[in-house]
C-alpha cells in the first residue's frame, strides 16, 4: 500500500492536548541505546559501523573491525551511560530509552539501570543498521525477532518503538504488527496524532532530528554543549510561549549515551534541565505516558476520508456544489489527492481548480446556474468578480455537504 504524502495535519486548528497538570508544554527525553547494536564484522555484519561518531568522515571498513570506532560507541556504554543514569535519576526526570534490543541484550547491567529508574524501554529495532533497502519480508522478520529478543531481556515486550534508520515500509510493518501504543519514525509536528493503517488507528508520537545531540557528529552541528544548550532552551522558549496563548505543544529532545555522555557536551545539558527546572508548569513525562494520556484524552475521530473516493464516488458526491455543472466535479476527480484535502478547504480548491479551468462562457452559465436557484452571484463586467463570487457561493454549498464551518 502506497500512502500519500499528508501537508494538512491538524491546519490552523490544533487540538488542546489538555496535558496533566495544565502544563504548557511536555518536554520529552529520549536516551538512544546503540552501543552494541551497530555495524561489526564481530557481530555478522559485512562492515564496520560509519554513522554518529565523533570520527569526522568515518566510512564503513568492508570486512574489517574498525578499533576506534568500536571503543568510541563502548564509552557510550561504559562510562557516558552511567553519567547520563545519574544526571536523569538525580533530576527525577524519567527517560524513555530506544533500545537496539541486540544492544540491550549485551548490557544486562545497564537495562537493569534502566528498569531500576523505572525508564521506559522502547524498541529501537533488532540492530542499529540501514533498513532503506531491506526487503519487505526480511524486515518483517527483523521486527519480529526485535520484539522477541526484548521481551527475553527485558522482561516485557516493547510498547513503543522507533527504527530511525527506518525504511518508506517501516511505519506501515510495525503498525500491521498490532502490539504498539505508539510508533515514532517521523518528524512531522509537534503533537501526536492518529494515523490510519490498513483500517488500524494507529499512534504516532513524532521525534526529533534538530533538538537532538547526533547534531554533535553531523554538519552543520553543535561544537560546544553551550550551542545545544542555547538551541534547547531557544526551542523550549518559543514552545513556552505558544503553550501560554492556549496552544500547548510537546517537545522531543534525542539523545545518545556515546554522544552527550562526554563531559564537555552534557554540561549542556545538564544546564538546560537546571532551566526547565526552574518553571512550574513543565511535563517530563515518558513517551508511554503520552501516548496513554492521547489515547485518553484524544481517541481517534474519523474525518471525511475524501482522498480516498475512487473517481465516480468523488464526482456524484459534489457534482451539484457548481450547480448544474458536473463537469466541476469530474475535472476535480481527476486531480492529484491527499489527506491535506479531507477538509472543506480541500475539497473547495479541488472544485475551483476545476472551474478556473473553464471557458469564460462556461464559467459564466454556471453563474446562471446559481442564478437559477436564486442565488445571484453576477457582478456584471467584472469576470473577475463573478468568478470569485461563484466560487465562494459553492463554498457555502459544499460546507453543508461536508458538514464544516465556512
Amino acid at each position: 500500500m502506497i500512502y500519500p504524502r499528508n501537508m494538512r495535519g491538524y491546519g490552523q486548528n490544533p487540538p488542546d492536548p489538555q496535558w496533566p497538570g495544565g502544563a504548557k508544554v511536555a518536554v520529552q527525553f529520549v536516551l538512544n541505546y546503540e552501543e552494541g547494536g551497530e555495524n561489526c564484522v564481530l557481530h555478522g555484519d559485512a562492515a564496520s559501523e560509519a554513522f554518529l561518531s565523533d570520527i569526522p568522515g568515518a566510512a564503513p571498513w568492508p570486512g574489517q573491525r574498525h578499533w576506534n570506532m568500536e571503543s568510541i560507541y563502548e564509552y557510550g556504554a561504559r562510562a557516558g551511560f552511567w553519567r547520563l543514569h545519574r544526571l536523569f535519576t538525580g533530576a527525577d526526570i524519567p527517560l524513555t530509552i530506544y533500545g537496539v534490543a541486540s544492544a540491550l541484550a549485551r548490557s544486562p547491567e545497564q537495562v537493569e539501570a534502566m528498569l531500576s529508574a523505572g525508564w521506559e524501554i522502547a524498541s529501537h529495532g533488532l540492530k542499529w543498521v540501514e533498513h532503506k533497502d531491506m526487503p519487505e519480508e526480511e524486515e518483517r522478520a527483523a521486527i519480529a525477532e526485535a520484539i522477541r529478543l526484548h521481551t527475553e531481556v527485558v522482561g516485557e515486550r516493547p510498547r513503543g518503538w522507533y527504527t530511525g534508520r527506518c525504511s518508506v515500509n517501516t511505519v506501515r510493518l510495525v503498525a500491521e504488527e498490532g502490539g504498539f501504543d505508539y510508533v515514532s519514525d517521523t518528524y512531522d509536528d509537534d503533537l501526536p496524532y492518529w494515523l490510519d493503517v490498513a483500517g488500524r488507528n494507529q499512534l504516532i508520537i513524532p521525534y526529533t532530528l534538530e533538538a537532538n545531540d547526533m547534531r554533535f557528529a553531523t554538519a552543520p552541528g553543535y561544537i560546544t554543549g553551550e550551542q545545544f544548550f542555547q538551541y534547547l532552551k531557544d526551542a523550549f522558549d518559543v514552545l513556552y510561549a505558544e503553550g501560554q496563548d492556549g496552544a500547548a505543544r510537546m517537545m522531543s529532545i534525542g539523545l545518545h549515551c556515546r554522544l552527550i555522555g562526554r563531559p564537555g557536551k552534557l554540561a549542556g545539558l545538564k544546564r538546560f534541565i537546571d532551566y526547565i527546572r526552574g518553571f512550574n508548569d513543565v511535563w517530563c513525562p515518558r513517551r508511554i505516558e503520552i501516548a496513554e494520556h492521547w489515547q485518553a484524552v484524544h481517541p481517534p475521530l474519523r474525518g471525511p476520508e475524501v482522498h480516498t473516493l475512487s473517481a465516480d464516488e468523488f464526482t456524484q458526491r459534489f457534482a451539484e456544489v457548481f450547480p448544474g455543472a458536473r463537469w466541476v466535479a469530474e475535472r476535480a476527480a481527476k486531480m492529484e489527492m491527499g489527506p491535506a484535502h479531507d477538509c472543506l478547504a480541500g475539497v473547495h480548491s479541488l472544485l475551483c481548480r476545476g472551474f478556473r479551468s473553464a471557458s469564460e462562457t462556461e464559467q459564466q452559465a454556471v453563474g446562471a446556474g446559481f442564478e437559477a436557484l436564486g442565488l445571484y452571484v453576477i457582478v456584471a463586467g467584472d469576470p473577475q468578480t463573478t468568478r470569485r463570487n461563484i466560487e465562494a457561493a459553492a463554498r457555502q454549498r459544499l460546507a453543508a455537504i461536508l458538514d464544516e464551518k465556512t
